[in-house]
């Protein structure tokens, strides 16, 4: 029984279905999160039509058994296989880059020595297997997993068998026909030279953006590898060096024997390529190749499957004289190494700067044994920082080279520097070995110049070459200060509020402004403010103290009126006075006019009365 795969589900009872990542013809892969050791993982489930057929079922438990028992970092670890609800998985790790392929497909070829550089890795992986006596047999792009360094990763040991076999028991071809030796694609003995070849392809395509051989089908295709010779890559990009086009046209040899004889000799050439130094041999291509067919138009590759011999040429090595010649060499040679030291001084290469396994395959393709000592370094992993003895010194063929190797450059606990001043902080990430990228935020809470925050945070652990962001307070952010000035006061501190300034009243007396307006501010409306920052406001009030009126001459009614007015007391008095147009008047007050005093202080009034007459102050003689 199956059931529909899809995000949530949980396989084995252990992992959780994130999203599928990938399809093929025999299986799915999801991303999912290993619930008891809280790790993503791949989990590759085989399809539901194939769990009972048990040649697929066989097929893919050998790919978990092989790749399993397979420690190496060029290959796709596997952590868990078994059956579940009516078929198989796999857990393995989980590589979120792309395929070899995708890369190509979607960038096109790459320069040679990104070229070499994979394709050393590949080997590197391809050497691990094999010396556990394991063939890959289908080795392509699409097996070939870039973490998100760019490192490559073999994966896919779905055919893969251990030692040397032939074709499935139903005579099917196993492998992919644009990447298939001529050997696999004739159903014969497939050797590790087999996966050479298909590396010697992936390597091609890598250079020149294109496989050796296209066809409409996957037989026209197949067939292409077991009759036709390959064009050189260097005829088709020029920037191909003529060593590594020579390395290229061996590893595609149609002989198995004319190959390199193991991954370690692969190696070997493309380091000596990077120098321009070519392989000795290089199989014939092109025009060389139709020189190699005798007079009946059989060539040598024929014949080898045929077993007919040349009726022409007698083949060297039934040469009686040729074979005491050499046998003369021989001995010369013996007889000469013996006359000489019986230790052979050789020249140390420099290595300096070189991956790892380029060094140690230079070094001993010089006889050299090698041994590493690990140091932390700025410089990326499996970086060689130092040899001894060093480059251009004369040591004994088989003597040891020490190579320092960059470990990369370590872990360590980033500090807490949340709070600390910007410098404060630089200075202690620095110290600790980490490196800084600054950048800005607004914060009411922090101080403008300290810190907010770091990623990766304080207190965890990270790699020195990690960029340690710190973000660093810009303080409060800015508003617009609006123009609150002839507002009431209410109305004035509303406003401000909700753009988060703060407000500071003072009072100032007015005598043509109603209390409690607006009468300035402090920034000015128009003006920049930080959330937080205050704004002044000055706002009316009544005046505590008035002007006396000038009542000089008025009636003691009105002068009264006009004195009551300003807020002040009346207190009213008479005199005599000879003046008649005195008489019924205010003839002084006490305060005099324009004299200030406090608000309901009291003025006293005199009231003119001509002399022997009645009272003036009252109502009949007051009038205005």
């Amino acid at each position: 029984m199956t059931t529909k795969i899809g995000p949530g589900s949980v396989i084995a009872g252990r992992y959780q279905v994130e999203a599928q990542i990938g399809q093929g013809g025999m299986a799915s892969v999801y991303r999912a999160e290993d619930i008891q050791l809280g790790r993503k993982v791949a989990v590759k489930v085989l399809h539901a039509q194939f769990a009972e057929d048990q040649e697929f079922v066989e097929r893919f438990r050998r790919e978990a058994k092989a790749a399993a028992q397979l420690q190496h970092p060029g290959i796709v670890s596997v952590y868990d296989t078994g059956s579940w609800n009516g078929t198989w998985y796999i857990a393995m790790e989980l590589l979120e880059g792309p395929s070899l392929k995708e890369r190509l497909v979607s960038e096109g070829r790459i320069p040679p020595a990104q070229a070499i550089a994979i394709t050393e890795q590949i080997l590197r992986a391809v050497r691990a297997a094999h010396r556990d006596g394991i063939i890959h047999r289908d080795i392509k792009p699409h097996n070939v997993l870039l973490d998100e360094e760019g490192r490559p990763k073999v994966t896919d040991f779905g055919i893969a068998r251990r030692g040397a076999s032939d074709m499935t028991a139903t005579g099917s071809i196993l492998g992919t026909a644009h990447y298939i030796a001529p050997e696999q694609a004739q159903g014969e003995v497939i050797t590790p030279r087999t996966d050479l070849y298909s590396v010697g392809v992936v390597l091609y395509e890598m250079l020149t953006g294109r496989t050796p051989f296209e066809g409409d089908s996957a037989v026209s295709i197949a067939l292409a590898h077991v009759n036709n010779e390959p064009r050189s890559p260097r005829s088709l990009v020029p920037e191909v060096s003529p060593a590594l086009d020579a390395v290229v046209l061996r590893a595609l040899a149609k002989r198995p024997s004319d190959r390199f004889a193991d991954a370690d000799a692969f190696l070997a050439a493309l380091a000596d390529a990077a120098r321009g130094i070519a392989p000795v041999y290089a199989p014939p291509t092109g025009e060389h190749a139709a020189a190699a067919t005798d007079r009946r138009g059989i060539t040598s590759d024929r014949r080898a499957l045929t077993g007919e011999q040349d009726p022409v040429v007698t083949p060297w090595y039934k040469r009686p004289w040729v074979i005491a010649l050499g046998a003369l060499v021989v001995i010369g040679v013996v007889v000469a190494l013996l006359l000489t030291s019986s230790t052979q001084r050789v020249r140390v290469p420099d290595v300096v700067g070189a991956s790892l396994g380029t060094a140690q395959d230079r070094l001993e393709a010089d006889g050299f044994d090698v041994s590493i000592v690990r140091s932390e370094s700025n410089k990326p992993i499996d970086t060689v920082l130092a040899q001894k003895p060093g480059a251009g010194a004369q040591a004994d063929k088989g003597a040891e080279v020490r190579l320092t190797v960059s470990s990369g450059p370590g872990q360590a606990t980033v500090p807490q520097v949340e709070g600390e001043t910007r410098e404060v902080a630089v200075e202690r990430l620095e110290t600790a070995g980490f490196r800084t990228k600054i950048e800005r935020q607004d914060s009411e809470d922090v101080e403008s110049g300290n810190v907010i925050e770091t990623s990766p945070p304080g207190g965890s652990i990270a790699s020195r070459a990690t960029v340690v962001t710190v973000t660093v307070s810009s303080g409060p952010k800015e508003v617009d200060v609006p123009d609150v000035t002839g507002q009431p006061e209410d109305a004035a501190r509303s406003t401000l509020d909700e753009l988060g300034l703060r407000v500071q009243v003072s009072e100032q007396e007015s005598d043509d402004k109603e209390p409690g307006t607006v009468l300035s501010q402090d920034p000015a409306g128009g003006g920049k403010a930080r959330v937080g920052d205050t704004v002044k406001i000055t706002v009316a009030t009544e005046p505590s103290k008035v002007s006396v009126p000038d009542v000089i001459g008025r009636s003691q009614a009105t002068a009264t009126k006009r004195l009551q007015n300003a807020g002040l007391g009346v207190r009213a008095t008479t005199e005599e006075t000879t003046n008649a147009d005195q008489v019924g008047r205010v003839i002084s007050s006490d305060p005099a006019a324009g004299a200030q005093v406090d608000k309901a202080s009291e003025v006293t009034i005199v009231i003119g009365k001509a002399p022997d007459a009645s009272d003036p102050t009252t109502p009949e003689n007051t009038t205005p």
